[in-house]
């Protein structure tokens, strides 16, 4: 039998779609288009060049870039040669990378530009004098000055354009190459490492987390069978191809269905590049997206402040549009009552041919169909509202020791406020804190058997024997599954809520139902520990807030914290919002200036809220909530935030 190896479907790929761009990047004259046949190739001369420099089965390579052809050309580069490759995020801040580097015993670090100083930095850190470097951009110069400058030999770094002609050489010149390469492409097993992803870190040292060819080829098809097998489309590439789940689903899956990335134009940095989705977007008019909440979260609120811009007619039929088009779908699985699809029938089509549609075109191109959201929890809100508007936000759920996906809703099948169907070579049990199988419907650790599964956490065995048990993986993550075969995830089982008599609940519920219920919160963190009631920590909308003075001719700042804790509290009585047992709905909220970030490490580079670091980051906020003059919301230290931040009296 043909071992199920990334390096197969790399070559299998070549074969069947050889003429087909695979890795699309942005230059001053437009989209430029590498194919699945000049990608293998470009790998296999990265590979020969490596084999040319001592390096081994084995070896560690980083990989610290922004996405692009060169990312994914150096890391089938370093598979092709047997290696391990290390994907770091773009994020990590130089005192973060020395551990990564050392743990995961690099010897070779891939970079850009936009990263070489802060990389430099990092070596400076460690007191790492020696590291090759392959350099994605042309300014070699300027990057030989750089190390010198950190006291790292020039000799260090070398472009990758040097080492793909060193390396066609190499495969021109001498059949030994070759055929070492073809050796290493039939013999690599399907249990070899391919990746040590390292998670955030959010609880003490990050673990490498060691993902198989295996892991990767089954989580792969499974994609492409949730997703009907989806030949020849493409995406824009937005998410960090570190990422498990744009590695994974983007740069891997690509290969089984002929599938073209198109990486974000990141010239000129950070802040340069989200500048430039916009434009992106439109030119390489991709047919599906993968999102995370945030994102998603971002292209709604601008869509929706764009449309109260405009006023008047265009507002009132987008609004009505949109509530009759949640109406019109209502769960996205069970057909709703014949009465509500009937009420919402004409300002739903209405708003679909003279409004959504024009909004799809001008925001995603002609083309898109849906979005996949992965990374953190949707809530509802997001999803009735892009699949009303005609861009679905498929909801999945997983994680990178899965390789990642567990389980997701598709176009074929989908309920909201589910993160879907479990994937078809997953096995999902909820178990209760013993290991025994919870009913249907109740509460419980998600554990899931498969061959996505990791082998385990890179030179940590303790913590890899806490997760993988019996060959079951537990998630960390409490779930149910519903009667129609939907996993619904609550939430983190160290995040919960803890009151005083021991007693315990999830935060993201009673998060996700005072999201639903209102907008003028931007975040929201619940927070009990040990305490007589809980309270919350939350950041305004600085857009909705002022539209709220505005239209209610607020004055002082006693008035807008009234409105403000009757929002707050409009779930309680909202229908459509989760029930939230009463004992541990927040007594008191907190407005904190400095929204939740990375900046601040309250926000990780999954864009996931770092729970234990927001309660270190506001202790002071949390405190303050249990002392007699914090206890109630309308307190000195909220009414003085909102009065400066809107010059009320």
């Amino acid at each position: 039998m043909m071992k199920r190896t990334v390096l197969r479907m790399l070559k299998e790929a070549a074969a069947k779609y050889s003429n087909i761009p695979y890795a699309l990047k942005k230059f001053d004259s437009g989209y430029v288009g590498t194919t699945f046949l000049q990608v293998r190739e470009q790998a296999r001369m990265f590979a020969a060049w490596l084999l040319a420099n001592n390096f081994k089965k084995g070896d560690r390579a980083a990989i610290i870039a922004e996405g692009s052809p060169e990312w994914l050309i150096s890391e089938l580069g370093v598979l092709s040669t047997g290696m391990t490759s290390v994907p770091l995020s773009i994020k990590l801040l130089s005192d973060e990378i020395p551990f990564r580097i050392e743990h995961s015993e690099s010897k070779i670090i891939c970079t850009t530009h936009n990263q070489l100083e802060k990389i430099a930095n990092a070596l400076m850190i460690a007191h790492i004098v020696e590291m090759r470097i392959v350099y994605f951009d042309d300014d070699i110069e300027w990057g030989q000055s750089v190390l010198s400058k950190s006291k790292i030999s020039e000799d260090c770094i070398i472009s990758l354009k040097e080492v793909l002609s060193i390396g066609a050489s190499l495969l021109k010149q001498n059949n030994e190459y070759v055929q070492k390469l073809d050796l290493i492409e039939e013999t690599a097993e399907e249990n070899d490492v391919v990746t040590i992803s390292y998670t955030s870190g959010t609880t003490g040292n990050p673990k490498g987390i060691m993902l198989s060819h295996l892991n990767y080829w089954s989580n792969c098809h499974d994609a492409i069978d949730l997703f009907d097998n989806p030949m020849y489309f493409r995406t824009l590439l937005i998410l960090p191809v570190d990422h498990s789940f744009a590695h994974t689903v983007g740069l891997y899956t690509a290969m089984i269905c002929g599938i073209s990335l198109y990486f974000v134009d990141s010239r000129g940095g950070g802040i340069a590049t989200l500048r430039n989705i916009p434009l992106n977007l439109k030119e390489s008019d991709p047919i599906f997206l993968f999102t995370v909440p945030s994102l998603s979260g971002n292209f709604m609120k601008k869509i929706i402040a764009a449309i109260e811009e405009k006023g008047g007619l265009i507002e009132r039929i987008f609004k009505n549009g949109i509530e009759a088009g949640i109406l019109w779908n209502g769960d996205g699985y069970h057909t709703p009552p014949f009465k509500d699809r009937f009420n919402a029938f004409f300002p739903y089509f209405m708003a679909k041919l003279l409004v959504f549609n024009k909004i799809k075109k001008a925001l995603f191109g002609n083309s898109i169909r849906f979005c996949v959201g992965g990374g953190a929890f949707l809530d509802i809100k997001q999803q009735q509202f892009f699949a009303a508007l005609g861009v679905p936000v498929y909801q999945g759920y997983g994680l990178t020791e899965a390789a990642p996906i567990i389980s997701s809703n598709t176009p074929r099948i989908h309920k909201f406020g589910t993160s879907g169907i479990i994937a078809p070579s997953v096995s999902c049990k909820v178990m209760d804190e013993n290991g025994v199988e919870v009913q249907q419907g109740t509460m419980g650790h998600i554990t899931i058997t498969g061959e996505n599964v990791m082998l385990g956490y890179y030179r940590n065995p303790e913590a890899t024997a806490e997760v993988l048990r019996d060959g079951r993986l537990w998630t960390g993550d409490l779930g149910s599954m519903d009667e129609d075969g939907f996993l619904a995830v609550i939430g983190r089982a160290k995040a919960l809520l803890i009151r005083e008599d021991g007693e315990k609940y999830s935060p993201e519920e009673i998060e996700e139902a005072i999201t639903m219920s209102t907008d003028v919160f931007d975040q929201i963190m619940v927070w009990c520990d040990h305490r007589k009631y809980t309270m919350a920590l939350v950041t305004l909308d600085e857009v909705k807030v002022k539209n709220l003075i505005a239209k209610r001719s607020i004055h002082s700042a006693e008035a807008l914290l009234a409105i403000l804790v009757d929002e707050f509290y409009r779930f309680k009585n909202d229908p459509k919002a989760k029930k939230v047992q009463s004992t541990w709905i927040p007594s008191v909220f907190q407005i904190v200036e400095e929204p939740f970030s990375e900046q601040n490490g309250t926000i990780n580079s999954t864009m996931k809220l770092v729970r234990h670091k927001v309660s270190e980051v506001y202790k002071e906020y949390i405190e303050y909530s249990y002392l007699p003059e914090g206890s109630s919301t309308m307190n000195k230290k909220n009414l003085s935030l909102i009065a400066r931040r809107f010059s009320l009296d």
